[in-house]
Order: C-alpha cells, then sequence, then structure tokens
C-alpha cells in the first residue's frame, strides 16, 4: 500500500482512483470494489466496523492504494500498518459536497427495496454495513444539513491534525495532475486529462432507476402470483369439467 485516500465519498474519489492507476499506483480500492466485484469483502468491512482484528495487509495484498469509503474511514490503522504510505485528503466546498453526497450516496441508500434480503443476503448486509457506517454512526442524521457538514469540517480538520504534513496531500480534484504528481514524485502525464467522473447527473440516473425498481419488483410479483392462481383456477375448472 503506497497511497491512502482519507477523503470522505462525493469529494472526487473515483477520479483521484483513476488518476492513481494512470500513475502506477494500482490497482486502487474504492467502494466500487465491494458493490461491483467484491462482495465477500463485506464480512472483513463489518468486522472493522464491530472493532473486531483484521489482517489489513493479506486483505489489501493486491492493492497498491485505497480511497473513498469504506477505507478512509480507517486511515489511521491503515496509516500504522504501512507508515510509508501517502496520505491524501481529497477535500472540495462544503455545501457542494452535501448537495452532491445528499442526492446520489444518501438518496440511494434510501431506495435500497427491503425485499433485497430475500433475494441477495450479501446485498442486503452491504447495505446495513453502509448505513451503519456512514449514516447511523459518522453522521447520525444526514437529513440536517447544518450538522452534516460540520461533520464533514470536523472530519477533514481531524485528518490535517493526525497526518504527518510531509505524509498529507490536501487536494481537490479540479487542480489536476500537478499537485498530485508532485506529492507522489511522478511525471505528469503528456496530453491526458485528469479524469473527472462518476458526476452526481449520472448517479441521480441511478437513482431515479433503483426507485423505479423498487416499486415495479414487488408489483410484478404480485401480477406473477395472480396470474399463477388464475392458472390453477382454469385447471382445476377444466379438472371438474
Amino acid at each position: 500500500m503506497q497511497v491512502i485516500g482519507a477523503g470522505l465519498g462525493r469529494t472526487g474519489t473515483l477520479s483521484l482512483k483513476t488518476a492513481l492507476e494512470e500513475l502506477g499506483f494500482g490497482p486502487c480500492y474504492h467502494m466500487e470494489e465491494v458493490v461491483l466485484w467484491h462482495p465477500e469483502h463485506i464480512d472483513t468491512w463489518l468486522d472493522a466496523l464491530h472493532g473486531r482484528p483484521v489482517d489489513w495487509k493479506t486483505f489489501f495484498k493486491p492493492y497498491q492504494a485505497t480511497v473513498d469509503y469504506p477505507g478512509c474511514n480507517y486511515y489511521q490503522e491503515l496509516m500504522a500498518v504501512y507508515p510509508e504510505a501517502k496520505v491524501i485528503l481529497t477535500v472540495r466546498d462544503p455545501e457542494k459536497w452535501y448537495e452532491s453526497a445528499y442526492h446520489t450516496i444518501y438518496a440511494i441508500s434510501k431506495v435500497i427495496p427491503s425485499w433485497l434480503k430475500y433475494l441477495n443476503p450479501q446485498r442486503a448486509k452491504l447495505s446495513k454495513m453502509i448505513n451503519e457506517q456512514i449514516w447511523q454512526r459518522q453522521f447520525s442524521n444526514f437529513e440536517n444539513r447544518t450538522q452534516s457538514i460540520a461533520t464533514f469540517n470536523q472530519y477533514n480538520e481531524a485528518v490535517k491534525q493526525y497526518v504527518p504534513p510531509e505524509r498529507l496531500l490536501v487536494f481537490e480534484v479540479k487542480q489536476g495532475w500537478e499537485p498530485l504528481c508532485q506529492f507522489l514524485g511522478v511525471p505528469v502525464p503528456k496530453d491526458k486529462p485528469f479524469p473527472h467522473l462518476n458526476d452526481t447527473a449520472e448517479f441521480r440516473r441511478r437513482v431515479q432507476f433503483l426507485g423505479l425498481i423498487r416499486w415495479l419488483a414487488p408489483l410484478s410479483a404480485l401480477i406473477g402470483i395472480a396470474a399463477s392462481m388464475a392458472l390453477v383456477g382454469y385447471w382445476l375448472r377444466s379438472k371438474r369439467d
């Protein structure tokens, strides 16, 4: 592990992940790893959440960097395990951060259907982990804008106070390659724009889609049950005839 991302979600972490991998610090761990590729990792993050021991060196052996949730919540533990790793705190305007987070990662947590636990228990476990780690423990009431922004600012200040200045880069992705490459001691990529990914508009479209699925799936199931009952009724009537 060479780079530890301490920045919270919706501060440009996916853009940073892509940039780090472009610079040779990959693979880079990100929440997408858990959601898309490695749902089996959920149990490890639940162990960390509940204070059970985690073998971080074994867990992160395939990775050279980590950014975003859930790793950012354990930057102190990871710094102790990887004393040579550098720390990047991604930041952005707090008001814009709240708007983005509220309409994306918070909104999507509200449209995950309750019936999912019956179809995919592991995904339901992921939803529970995210809710407990982020929305209950870290922010407690994300609906409260003022309180959440204060928590965001306090978290960022705590990182700045904890991480030695020589190990820390406070970084906004709009700054581009130069400060990042200088901090990491690598050349700036030629003729390659800094990546800007996972914008709020695209994420909101995903939220709307999930919200539609939340209502359509149970409706489809009811239609299926009604159709099945109709077929059974028809079969019974035909037998009587």
